[in-house]
């Protein structure tokens, strides 16, 4: 089991990595921009480290230097504010303590929450959130701190493609979960949702209207199966609850 783990987790280390790599040539260009725009040295490493926020410190850097420093922190709010379902999927994944699920929160990221979403619920799960948001956090940083010594010498993200990686990355990772036809309706109704909301709602919402598509499962199971006497239809019993429940609390 102990020889499982470690070649499951050596896997998981290779994909982090390179997923990581494309995270410190980001960081780089968010610390030249940072600084490029007039923000301090100081101000641009605690924002990557205190914030952590990937795409949104670019947009509140813009805003910032434009003169709206409410606005930057408003739209720093709606883009992120995605974590709150993916801090409801993970749960208990984050561990026991306090101090875990606060500092577990600000490690979540869309590759972190990907890495342990990919893995069944139990004690692999969590450690593939830590080191997933742990090596991620470090990457981000490093690469931010090059950016700030480096300055204009590091180049647009876009323009080397590598804004890409993050992307096909989480692809790579939630394509397994696809396999079940009712998470695939739901992931193409969602995707479908955002598509077509993109023009017409501000950065953010698309992703948030995506979630609608959860109802779905809801209605189907809400459909009349058959009648009390149906062994396949009428509400669960007691015991049926009770099992529920007591697998759900031994996921975490």
């Amino acid at each position: 089991m102990r020889t499982a783990y470690r070649t499951d987790d050596a896997r998981m280390l290779r994909d982090v990595a390179a997923i990581g790599a494309a995270m410190i040539a980001v960081g780089a260009s968010f610390g030249a921009v940072a600084v490029a725009a007039g923000l301090p040295a100081w101000a641009t490493l605690a924002m990557s480290v205190l914030v952590y926020a990937g795409g949104a410190q670019f947009m509140a850097v813009g805003l910032v230097a434009a003169g709206s420093p409410l606005a930057a922190v408003l739209a720093g709010l709606l883009l992120n504010a995605r974590h709150l379902p993916f801090g409801l999927a993970l749960g208990c994944t984050l561990g026991p303590r306090r101090w875990q699920r606060l500092l577990g929160s600000h490690l979540m990221t869309d590759e972190a929450t990907a890495f342990a979403l990919a893995r069944p619920a139990g004690p692999g799960r969590r450690r593939a959130f830590w080191l997933a948001g742990v090596l991620l956090f470090l990457a981000w940083n490093a690469g931010t701190a090059l950016g700030v010594l480096a300055g204009g010498a590091v180049g647009d993200p876009g323009a080397l493609g590598l804004d890409a990686a993050f992307p096909a990355g989480l692809a790579a990772l939630l394509l397994p979960s696809l396999r079940d036809r009712e998470t695939r309706r739901v992931a193409l109704t969602g995707a479908g949702l955002a598509v077509l909301a993109t023009p017409l709602l501000p950065a953010g919402l698309p992703v948030l209207l995506a979630l609608a598509a959860l109802v779905l499962p809801v209605l189907a199971r809400r459909r009349p199966t058959g009648g009390p006497d149906d062994p396949g239809g009428g509400p669960a019993d007691g015991h049926e609850a009770g099992r529920v429940v007591r697998a759900g609390e031994a996921s975490c």
